[in-house]
């Protein structure tokens, strides 16, 4: 199957969330499954120094030209390929709309003011690439709003594009909550007939909506996990698009996310103290975890529990909930670590908190990969009380190096962590503690639950045991997708006209 894989963001090129690892991780794992897969992202001159590994970056010598209201917009085609994959990647270089400090926003929380024209360019420019570098894709698979108009250009203009006219568009929802909203008059950037600016397509309350256009026109919609995909069909989290989530049921799938095995692996990760698996834990993550203690300036106490979070540092991670129980926290005998960024109160508080308790807490402001790798292979327990999450990629991490998540129990946490109970310890499934009352009580039961049971090691070990021995590998997830690219293959061919 020729697969082309259309992203705002991939790994290691460029990165501001979970989509950038799902546009690397999955085209990797379909490529090694055997399929043609080409991915193509815009060029972010100021990301190349962030970029790991050794990437050849070539031109192409091609260039697509675009129309965008009335005048026409060029970028250069570069091709490269994904480290360790055959998958292909075409970067495009258009430096007037990618070659600026961020990728969306200019300043912490300022989105461009010209991101539609930004990313209308990008969704009509894929479609010109793939017809120049004569592609011939069986699935076009379109990630998040940065992408939505993809598929509405599929059908819209098949008049003009006959080489996708046995094409299928699959969309995939990463988070509901970016929509790519624009006044009504970016309409007229699309190229696309006013026509299709109603209700039932591309408008929203008078705006332009690149998500619904997404959802609306491709063959198959997907999202980043099954409960995600129940959950967005609800007033809770439909973010306002629940009712033409709930038209679109029968083409709605959730998939959970996976795990790039060759990155996040404690048996051959060359980031942490001790390389284990599940047989050799008991030995190894004692070690990780002394490595941690030293690193961050804690005292080594491998007895004591050891507390940690990875996240943006914001309302949607929990972070109200953990600063608000955040005292309870410091009076136990535990150490907790900290590796994030975000709201200017979250760092403070949390800043305030290692400084009153440098013998407990340990707080790193900013993003550090290899201090995440250790912070993965040396905590006992993963902190992640989400307001909401798609997917969620720490907690399967965390699963992974044996640290045992707590977790509110919606979207991807909720189909990944099993609550630990006398049922669920018995049967073997319970990997976690999980909670759904939003509180910051109900969270600190929690955290009590965990503390008490790391002091009962057999049961801990259990925990640990059934989270790393579970496939959380792209693998699986990939075959999930290659079953609906199939099903949007058959809806395309035997759809009406």
């Amino acid at each position: 199957m020729r697969i082309l894989f259309a992203s705002s963001e991939v790994i290691p090129f460029s990165k501001t969330g979970g989509l950038a690892d799902v546009a690397a991780s999955l085209p990797k794992a379909l490529a090694h499954a055997g399929h043609e897969v080409s991915v193509i992202t815009p060029y972010y001159p100021q990301e190349r120094p962030r970029w790991s590994g050794n990437i050849n970056l070539e031109s192409t010598g091609q260039t697509v030209e675009v129309w965008i209201a009335d005048r026409r917009v060029t970028a250069s085609i570069l091709r490269t390929t994904l480290p360790g994959s055959a998958a292909v990647v075409y970067l495009l270089d258009q430096p007037a709309y990618y070659d600026r400090p961020g990728l969306y926003l200019e300043r912490h929380d300022r989105e461009y003011r010209d991101n539609a024209e930004r990313f209308i360019f990008f969704s009509r420019a894929v479609i010109e690439a793939a017809r120049l570098l004569n592609l011939q894709p069986d699935i076009i698979h379109a990630n998040d709003w940065q992408t939505g108009l993809i598929p509405a250009l599929v059908k819209a203009e098949a008049s003009r594009l006959p080489e996708f006219s046995r094409t299928a568009t699959v969309y995939t929802i990463h988070n509901l909550a970016f929509q790519g909203q624009f006044w009504h008059w970016d309409m007229l950037l699309t190229g696309l007939d006013w026509q299709y600016f109603n209700w039932r397509q591309m408008e929203y309350f008078g705006q332009l909506n690149l998500m619904k256009t997404g959802i609306v026109f491709a063959d198959i919609v997907t999202t980043v996990s099954p409960t995600y995909a129940r959950e967005i069909q609800t007033p809770e989290f439909g973010c306002g698009l629940n009712g033409v989530l709930t038209s679109r049921r029968d083409d709605l799938v959730g998939i959970l996310n996976g795990v790039d095995t060759e990155v996040w692996n404690p048996a051959t990760d060359p980031l942490i103290a001790e390389r284990y698996r599940s047989a050799t834990a008991a030995q190894g993550k004692p070690v990780c975890k002394a490595f941690l203690q030293q690193r961050l300036g804690l005292p080594v106490r491998i007895d004591v529990p050891l507390f940690a979070l990875i996240s943006r540092l914001t309302p949607q991670k929990g972070l109200d909930l953990i600063c608000d129980c955040a005292e309870e926290l410091a009076a136990l005998d535990l150490h907790a670590v900290f590796l994030g960024t975000g709201e200017a109160r979250f760092e403070q508080k949390l800043q305030s908190l290692a400084q009153r308790f440098p013998q407990k807490i340990a707080v790193t402001i900013g993003y550090d990969e290899p201090l995440s790798h250790q912070i993965e292979a040396g905590a006992d327990v993963f902190l992640m009380p989400s307001q909401y999450e798609p997917c969620g990629l720490n907690q399967m991490y965390s699963l992974t190096y044996g640290t045992v998540p707590i977790v509110r129990s919606v979207g991807g946490l909720a189909d990944s962590v099993v609550d630990t109970t006398e049922t669920t310890l018995t049967n073997g499934t319970a990997n976690g503690f999980s909670f759904y009352v939003y509180h910051s009580e109900v969270l600190f039961r929690q955290i009590c639950r965990a503390y008490g049971l790391f002091h009962d090691p057999r049961t801990w070990r259990q925990l640990m045991r059934t989270g790393m021995e579970r496939d959380w590998s792209w693998g699986r997830s990939a075959t999930e997708y290659l079953n609906v690219y199939q099903r949007a293959q058959l809806k395309r061919i035997h759809a009406p006209g």
